[in-house]
């Protein structure tokens, strides 16, 4: 689902997909990302030719360690979601060990670090708010912007709790949905909004001015309310439903632009913006 358990990490600036897995609360890792990092390749093509070669080896070898990587979809560069090999973190240990690297300890450090904090956050919610604040405070983002974009990740994750509620469960139909609700707001689909703010793999949420933050969650937040009232049963009854919601910020959006005369969406992002401070 595309809540809190799909998330990016970060090892040494490299992007790690993962997912967490409620049910045997573990947490699975794109393992064609953890090559490039161990790699140091920064191309995905080459990055999973090294992948293909090491399973095609491993496999002739008889380990079974290949055949404990599940498939998983999970989000690529150009934002839809495909079929991807993923391990857990005991997996992970194991083919670490087959690719010779220099970051090979330091990254086996990093999964029992990511591993750890997340039972933590299992057991204390706050625990994740915290680390979320200092993260992107650590970026460069300001204190009032940060408020706002938990605010934000909380509104989002009672609508995706009434989604699953409602039925939905695959990635696809979460994309579609949220796709729904950004072009009701903000008349653009999700692709041209993050085209329009010169962004590739950011988070768009990330890149969003104060006003865009309030007005999506007030999309996600009428949705929500709409949902619970209405209860749909289909997905056709959900994506209209994800049209009502967003139009009720989308009209609040045209009221504020009748009344500023200026434009709400942005195409600025978060550096541009000044949002997020350059560091040193």
């Amino acid at each position: 689902m595309l809540n809190e358990r799909s998330k990016l990490a970060i090892f040494e600036e490299q992007k790690i997909r993962r997912f967490w897995d409620d049910k045997r609360e573990k947490w699975y890792f794109s393992v064609v990302d953890v090559v490039a990092s161990l790699t140091i390749q920064s191309e995905h093509k080459k990055a999973q030719s090294y992948w293909t070669t090491l399973k095609n080896r491993l496999k002739e070898e008889g380990s079974e360690v290949v055949t404990k990587c599940d498939q998983l979809r999970m989000q690529a560069t150009d934002g839809k979601f495909y079929p991807t090999d993923a391990a857990d973190t005991e997996t992970l240990f194991r083919l670490i060990q087959s690719i010779p690297s220099p970051k090979a300890e330091p990254f086996k450090l990093w999964l029992a670090r990511v591993g750890y904090e997340r039972v933590e956050e299992v057991e204390d919610p706050e625990l994740a708010i915290q680390r979320a604040l200092r993260t992107y405070l650590q970026k460069g983002y300001s204190k009032e912007w940060v408020d706002l974009r938990l605010k934000s990740i909380e509104i989002r994750k009672d609508l995706t709790n009434e989604w699953l509620e409602r039925g939905i469960t695959k990635n696809q139909e979460y994309a579609i949905l949220t796709d729904d609700i950004t072009f009701a707001w903000a008349g653009m689909r999700t692709k041209d909004y993050k085209k329009y703010k010169d962004l590739k793999r950011d988070n768009l949420r990330d890149n969003m001015t104060n006003l865009e933050l309030v007005l999506n969650m007030l999309a996600e937040t009428a949705t929500t309310e709409i949902s619970k009232s209405k209860k749909p049963k289909t997905f056709n009854e959900n994506r209209e439903i994800a049209h009502q919601g967003g139009s009720v910020a989308g009209n609040a959006r045209k009221e504020i632009e009748i009344k500023s005369g200026q434009k709400v969406i942005s195409p600025k992002n978060a550096k541009t913006l000044g949002i997020r401070k350059k560091l040193s």
